[in-house]
């Protein structure tokens, strides 16, 4: 018997039990991967699974954000395209708020390597982010985990993971290969994101 979709928050019901992965991938699908930069935790995704970066407490300044980079470095090996989460300027307040110097580093350090490495790589505004995963451009965390939990019954993890999964998502359904289903009202969020020119040949 199907059962139906929850429609809150607290009707959802994660197994951290069980693996973060979902049945096997589908084949010939690009190799698509959302990242949620955190300097304490990063959500990093591809199609059916998640995973979060998380650099030792004692690393600080440089050393973290090499530590982080490399590991960005391991998920992003051969990848066709990369989405991750612009920066959310109408959040900040007056003034530099404390940490915002390192993570600003941290967003340039990490999508310059990926430019380096000739990496595709499409910056993702929150707005776009929120209107993808739950048609709503002001959606909160609460409603970002309930949108994740209808559209990804496997997952199981935290707020990081599923930013990054959704960014994921966005990748793979720019590319032609959807990992869900998605109402086109969702879908008009594709729009308004800057993908880079690829001569990837979807099948």
């Amino acid at each position: 018997m199907t059962q139906p979709m929850p429609t809150h928050i607290a009707d959802v019901v994660f197994d951290h039990t069980a693996p973060r992965m979902a049945p096997a991938g589908v084949p010939g699908a690009p190799k698509t991967i959302g990242i949620d930069l955190s300097l304490t935790c990063t959500g990093v995704a591809g199609r059916g699974w998640t995973d979060t970066i998380r650099p030792p407490a004692k690393l600080r300044g440089h050393e973290r954000l090499q530590w982080i980079e490399d590991r960005i470095g391991d998920f992003a090996h051969r990848c066709d395209l990369i989405a991750v989460e612009g920066p959310a300027y109408g959040t900040q307040r007056a003034g530099i708020q404390r940490g915002h110097h390192e993570r600003a580093g941290l967003w340039w350090l990490t999508t310059q390597r990926l430019w380096v490495n000739k990496i595709p790589l499409a910056v993702v505004d929150p707005t776009s982010l929120k209107r993808y995963a739950t048609g709503k451009g002001n959606a909160d965390k609460a409603a970002m985990m309930l949108a994740v939990a209808r559209r990804f019954p496997w997952f199981d993890g935290g707020e990081d993971e599923a930013d990054a999964l959704w960014l994921a998502a966005m990748a793979a359904d720019h590319l032609g290969h959807p990992m869900c289903d998605m109402p086109a009202a969702h879908r008009k969020a594709l729009d308004a994101v800057q993908w880079p020119d690829l001569t990837l040949a979807v099948a």
